[in-house]
């Protein structure tokens, strides 16, 4: 559905996350190429929280150089954890609150969505077709690997993609598991899925790009298959600019022209007292992504070649390939945080603020944030299971 004409100061803020892995960035600059292919007349612009330039707030500023006063900001993010509720609307707040002539409209993620539903079931499709049809589809099971969150709404969603998917597409079983954060993590859950006597095992990662978790997915998929000769691994593809994921960016563009884009927060655990998470309802909100920001991750003269899998983390890697050894992040920046948002939550949407607590500071300002521990980070089958 094409966007009614827009003012001519109206454009278009594409937030993105980032990678060290210098694929993922290309291809989300392709799916902004994506949707700049179907609106050519409207500014569009994209940027990322970390590891990738440019940062959003650059992004605004090239809008800004060409006379936009109205942006409407979607965060390229599949569901709304601790970035799309906390880190891009805080980003976006600060930008507006030093740009008094520009006004910032925040829609949402893109969500348990239909459209995102069928590009899944496609790209499985995809695999199975080319794996070959000598299985039954009763005798596969169904793998969908999650980021995996400190939000437990976000990781639950998760699990009703992989139920839509296995119901929808008749496989004998579904499985879910998660690439980090939470649990279980994808080794333990493949390890538990091969228990349960099935002859094939599609493994799909439920991410819009490629990057560093998603190699690290198919690693350990390919470790677990070595160990079950017996079973037969499929390893699908993840979403990437699908045409129905471009489809349900322009729903949410919709949304927010309607006055629609309202995130739901009946499971929101910085707003109600979630099992477990009671210590973070009302947390304030703020950005933990300033000392990251666009500093890129790949080492010149890496043998990943851009194509990072994070080896370069690992001292003795460093030490083998004559690379500078910098531990990046001490608390494993590849995942959405335990330290988000004080929100009151009215989600009325109309400047991207969901009814939050706003906090105006640089973006190089220094600060001491506390994170939140994670209340199951010592589950044996999650985080603390999984050190590379």
């Amino acid at each position: 559905m094409a966007l009614n004409p827009l003012p001519a100061d109206t454009g278009i803020m594409i937030c993105g996350h980032g990678s060290r892995n210098q694929n993922a960035a290309r291809e989300f600059a392709t799916l902004s190429e994506g949707l700049k292919a179907r609106y050519p007349d409207l500014p569009i612009e994209y940027g990322y929280l970390e590891f990738c330039n440019p940062v959003i707030h650059s992004g605004l500023d090239r809008l800004r150089e060409r006379g936009i006063k109205r942006v409407l900001a979607v965060p390229g993010m599949l569901f709304a954890a601790g970035h799309a509720k906390n880190d891009i609307p805080s980003v976006l707040n600060t930008y507006a609150a030093q740009h008094k002539d520009m006004a910032i409209e925040y829609g949402r993620e893109l969500g348990v969505d239909l459209k995102m539903i069928r590009a899944a079931g496609e790209r499985i499709e995809e695999a199975i077709a080319g794996a070959g049809d000598h299985i039954a589809r009763h005798e596969t099971l169904l793998m969908v690997v999650g980021r995996g969150a400190s939000d437990p709404d976000a990781n639950s969603n998760v699990a009703k993609v992989m139920r839509m998917l296995w119901e929808g597409m008749g496989f004998g079983w579904g499985e879910t598991c998660y690439s980090g954060v939470t649990f279980p993590l994808v080794e333990p859950g493949l390890e538990h899925a091969a228990k349960l006597g099935y002859k094939r095992i599609v493994v799909f990662p439920y991410f819009l790009f490629t990057g560093v978790l998603v190699k690290r997915i198919y690693s350990y998929t390919d470790a677990v298959a070595e160990r079950h000769p017996e079973i037969e691994f499929v390893k699908a593809g993840y979403l990437s600019d699908h045409a129905l994921v471009l489809d349900t960016f322009e729903d949410r563009l919709h949304e927010i022209l309607d006055g629609s884009a309202v995130m739901n927060c009946q499971m929101c655990k910085y707003r109600e007292q979630v099992l477990g998470f009671e210590a973070e309802v009302g947390l304030a909100q703020e950005s933990h992504h300033h000392h990251v920001e666009g500093i890129g991750g790949g080492l010149e003269n890496c043998p990943c070649q851009g194509d990072c899998d994070a080896s370069c983390r690992d001292e003795a890697f460093c030490r083998e390939h004559g690379l500078p050894w910098t531990p990046l992040h001490t608390h494993e920046h590849d995942h959405d945080h335990g330290h988000e948002h004080g929100h009151h939550h009215d989600h009325g949407h109309d400047h991207h603020d969901h009814g939050h607590h706003h906090h105006d500071y640089d973006h190089d300002h220094d600060h001491d944030h506390h994170h939140p521990p994670y209340p199951h980070a010592d589950h044996p089958h999650g985080p603390r299971s999984m050190k590379k």
